[in-house]
């Protein structure tokens, strides 16, 4: 028997048989249910029937008071007015919340912090803060949320949809605060005014003069010079600025990878190294030179590659003084001063400074040679072996002898042929062409005497042989 089984059959009792009636069928209900009516109603709340349906846009209701509210949003009726600001409000709970923000009145507290809210819903939200519930999740990567609007905002990030346009440019946004800031731009907007004088300014630092079209952004970016970093790693203890800097490197500990490249399935931490990444497979260069019109993938490249122009060599070692165009060169060089190696084969143990020589190192343990020669198919564990390989088929013979004439593949076979030994021992003096054979004369002094692994191409051995005897 079902919840509604007999109801329209007792309706026709009276009001003595109802009571009795109700007792009978419906004894674990509680609730003090005055009629016939409310139970209905309150039925339907058990059985998910909604009888009450909007003629506009087709959605349901379980009692017919809940679909006339509805109603309101499409017909526009605002019934209920606040008698301080003239705002208009659907429901009347509405205006009672809304008026909270001219009392100040704030009932609901928590009882874990003491902070209070003017509304119940924002409560709940908050509690979510200490007992660490998201009960949201993202279908497509699993993300959790503690609010539905977050995560139907995050779900943006997958579908690409950008709902909110600017009517001037035709950028698009996942937020409307995001086109409202925007605005600004257009507009010149400056919405935040002084109680005392009146006057409107932008966000501008007081320290650097920079300007912002949201007050957040200005507070956010005056901690580069205050120092200030609020959040902080509980996996290691490393602070940051900004909370969403905090979120992205703890993805470090979790190895979250969100963000899968659908060309090759490569993963990645954020959805900005995924744009930069899928460029490698559109061939995508939108950041051109304006000297000489050479294109990049990314705006840094670009920045680093103009200073090749400019001569602007701004990372210097404060060891030896050398200057270098960009910081990665810079911090890969002082590890000659330090000695640190923190990239280790796991196949063989050996020690390399940058990560990028122990990966052509780990070519050998692999035999992978993925340089392959369009002309002859040979193959190379690295991309400069192709380039000088291809020279054979080209002919070219980049440098040559300011003396003579003669042009040579390679710079070591030039220095050969003037004799120049720019590689100096420490220890002893000696000076070397090359600077391998500097690196094996230096094992002498150190007594590491190692066997060399076979020569990956012709050229090596060459030069091998050329300088044996200069190797003591």
């Amino acid at each position: 028997m079902s919840f509604t089984d007999g109801i329209p059959e007792v309706e026709k009792l009276g009001g003595k048989q109802q009571e009795d009636y109700k007792h009978e069928k419906f004894p674990h209900f509680e609730k003090n249910l005055s009629s016939l009516s409310q139970l209905k109603r309150h039925i339907n709340i058990h059985t998910d029937e909604k009888p009450f349906c909007c003629s506009d846009c087709g959605k349901s209701f379980s009692q017919l008071g809940s679909l006339k509210l509805h109603q309101r949003i499409h017909t526009g009726e605002k019934l209920f007015c606040c008698s301080d600001c003239g705002k208009s409000f659907i429901r009347s709970s509405h205006l009672i919340s809304h008026q909270r923000l001219h009392t100040g009145e704030k009932p609901f507290s928590c009882s874990d912090c003491g902070k209070s809210f003017s509304q119940f819903g924002h409560l709940k939200f908050h509690q979510r803060v200490h007992t660490g519930e998201k009960p949201n999740s993202c279908s497509e990567c699993g993300k959790c949320f503690s609010r539905l609007n977050d995560l139907k905002v995050h779900q943006r990030i997958h579908s690409g949809d950008k709902p909110y346009s600017c009517s001037d440019c035709g950028k698009c946004f996942i937020r409307l605060s995001y086109l409202i800031s925007h605005q600004r731009l257009h507009t010149g907007e400056k919405p935040f005014s002084c109680s005392d004088c009146g006057k409107k300014k932008s966000n501008s630092c007081s320290e650097c003069g920079k300007c912002f079209s949201r007050l957040n952004d200005l507070k956010v970016h005056q901690r580069i010079h205050s120092g200030d970093k609020p959040f902080s790693c509980s996996d290691c203890g490393k602070s940051f600025s900004q909370l969403g800097n905090l979120k992205l490197h703890q993805r470090i500990h979790t190895g979250e990878k969100p963000y899968s490249c659908s060309d090759c399935g490569k993963s990645f931490f954020q959805l900005g190294h995924l744009k930069v990444h899928q460029r490698l497979h559109t061939g995508e260069k939108p950041y051109s030179c304006s000297d000489c019109g050479k294109c990049f993938i990314r705006s840094s490249d670009l920045t680093s590659h103009q200073r090749l122009h400019t001569g602007e060599k701004p990372f210097s070692c404060s060891d030896c003084g050398k200057s270098f165009f960009r910081l990665g060169d810079l911090k890969s060089h002082q590890r000659i001063h330090t000695g640190e190696k923190p990239y280790s084969c796991s196949d063989c143990g050996k020690c390399f400074s940058q990560l990028g020589n122990l990966k052509f190192h780990q070519r050998i343990h692999t035999g992978e040679k993925p340089y392959s020669c369009s002309d002859c198919g040979k193959c190379f564990s690295q991309l400069g072996s192709l380039k000088r390989h291809q020279r054979v088929h080209t002919g070219e013979m980049p440098y040559s002898c300011s003396d003579c004439g003669k042009f040579f593949i390679r710079s070591s076979h030039l220095r050969i042929h003037t004799g120049e030994k720019p590689y100096s021992c420490s220890d002893c003096g000696k000076c070397f062409s090359q600077l391998r054979g500097l690196k094996r004369h230096q094992r002498f002094h150190t007594g590491h005497l190692t066997l060399e692994l076979p020569f990956s191409d012709i050229g090596d051995v060459l030069q091998h042989n050329s300088q044996y005897n200069g190797w003591l």
